[in-house]
């Protein structure tokens, strides 16, 4: 079946129907593949910054060492010293009075973590949202298409195999296109699910190892004692 003929015989609607789907399966396979580098470059960099980190033999050649570094763990850890200075450089006034260094560097590592995480979730409400739509869009265009071709063939008064088939079977092909692009976006989301899900947790255990290190060592970090 030539899908153009389609888009020749089609109405405005039906063929709005196939450019809304075949734009929800470019961005599909777009955040596919996005998504997945994001994911495999983020655990490759994140393994590299803990290396890196828990190598250096005191906290300024650490925080030295990952200066550059843009990867999750690198994030947490410029949060975490950061907020010890913070406290320490307060610590008279009524910052430090309302609570003590450990309730702060818990606030502030927690906050970086939150950050870290919702940049793992970037694209997965719109995979979500073609995994649960696409397949209705797609079902609207064929009863759209088969509605007209009911009507185009009450107008001609006269029923056959080659008169039903034809315009029906262009119709059907809106359902497949919505299941074409529902498919991948629904395996997607539940790979990417499921891989948020264990970075997640691995970036939990490196920030309660941060933030153990953080307060047995403070001493060792330039500003605060």
């Amino acid at each position: 079946m030539n899908l153009l003929t389609v888009f020749h015989q089609g109405d405005a609607i039906l063929i709005t129907v196939f450019l809304l789907l075949a734009g929800m399966s470019v961005m599909t396979w777009y955040l596919i593949v996005v998504r997945f580098f994001f994911h495999w470059r983020s655990q490759h960099a994140n393994k590299a910054t803990e290396t890196t980190l828990w190598a250096a033999n005191d906290w300024q050649r650490a925080e030295h060492a990952i200066a550059e570094n843009r990867s999750s763990y690198a994030n947490l850890t410029r949060a975490g010293l950061a907020a010890l200075r913070h406290y320490q450089a307060n610590k008279e006034r009524s910052l430090g009075e309302a609570c003590n260094v450990n309730d702060f560097l818990t606030r502030a590592i927690r906050k970086s973590l939150s950050q870290e995480t919702g940049k793992q979730e970037s694209g997965m409400t719109m995979l979500a949202s073609v995994g649960s739509t696409a397949p209705f869009i797609g079902l609207f265009g064929t009863v759209w298409g088969i509605y007209h071709a009911l009507v185009n063939i009450g107008q001609q008064g006269q029923v056959s195999i080659g008169t039903v088939a034809g315009p029906i079977g262009e119709a059907l092909v809106a359902t497949a296109a919505g299941l074409a692009a529902a498919i991948p976006a629904v395996l997607a989301y539940n790979a990417l699910t499921r891989m948020q899900r264990v970075m997640s947790q691995d970036m939990d255990y490196f920030a309660h190892d941060l933030h153990a290190q953080l307060l047995t060592q403070a001493g060792e970090i330039h500003g605060v004692r």
